[in-house]
């Protein structure tokens, strides 16, 4: 039966290394679907991840296609797992999916602090002032949880991002909360996953419009993604072009900005005049 949920992040890539396979054993889709029991388009929705490919499926690809891999295996049983943001009660989310497999993020931001650095009462504020479909209190859960990846041993996040001053300046909520959230990111700042640097509100460089995200994974063969979040949803997308043109403007603005140690400072200093 068709899976009636958008392809994983794991489930697209899974499937991309089936056609892969099949591909590089000389097989089209329709003479590979007949030998393993299945239509062309039921085969063709494998290979995008729409539909999940079970372990029984694969070994017989494999064999069809005289590949064996056992860490293909391990893959299509961590595919077939059920994504740990449904536990909150959200049924898709391209961006968590991606998050989840990256092992490091590269992102500018404009008026707010990023999302994994923000404190329980910055994020309540944030998340009560937006029209939401998610509760605040399961929107706050998830970004908790999410955070925790910057502290984990065995599945750890490169977190580097660059704020504008806007944002640490921003008068949001009562004076004490921002000054919490200023000295917790001093005290996230020490950590080996997390750079930040502060952008001045000075200079003549070029300065984007919207905050923007990229992402990168540890399978070379996984391509950079990139998230940019507007006010009715998202442009993600893995095209190289436009990938690439931003990870060039994360650059420049690493360039621009303070350095993670005058960074520190500078948000030392604002702290102290909250």
């Amino acid at each position: 039966m068709t899976e009636p949920t958008r392809p994983t992040f794991l489930r697209r890539k899974l499937g991309a290394k089936l056609r892969r396979m099949r591909e590089e054993a000389g097989h089209t889709l329709e003479s590979a679907a007949p030998m393993l029991d299945k239509t062309k388009s039921a085969l063709h929705r494998i290979e995008t991840g729409e539909t999940r490919a079970d372990v029984h499926l694969v070994r017989s690809i494999m064999d069809l296609y005289q590949c064996y891999d056992e860490e293909l295996l391990e893959e299509v049983r961590e595919a077939l797992k059920t994504p740990w943001y449904r536990v909150f009660g959200i049924r898709n989310s391209d961006f968590f999916d991606v998050e989840t497999e990256a092992s490091e993020i590269s992102q500018f931001l404009l008026i707010e602090v990023p999302g994994l650095l923000q404190t329980r009462a910055y994020m309540r504020t944030l998340f009560s002032a937006r029209c939401r479909q998610v509760p605040v209190d399961t929107s706050m859960k998830v970004r908790l949880y999410r955070q925790r990846r910057l502290t984990s041993e065995d599945h750890p996040l490169q977190l580097h991002s660059i704020v504008c001053e806007a944002a640490l300046r921003r008068r949001f909520g009562p004076p004490e909360l921002m000054q919490e959230q200023l000295r917790h990111l001093i005290t996230m700042s020490e950590l080996p996953t997390v750079t930040l640097q502060v952008l001045q509100d000075r200079g003549t460089f070029y300065l984007p419009n919207a905050p923007f995200t990229v992402l990168s994974f540890p399978d070379p063969d996984d391509p950079r993604y990139l998230y940019m979040e507007n006010p009715t949803g998202s442009l993600q997308t893995e095209d190289h072009a436009q990938v690439e043109e931003a990870r060039l403007l994360l650059e420049a603005l690493r360039i621009e900005a303070l350095n993670p140690s005058d960074s520190v400072a500078f948000i030392e200093e604002l702290a102290r005049n909250r």
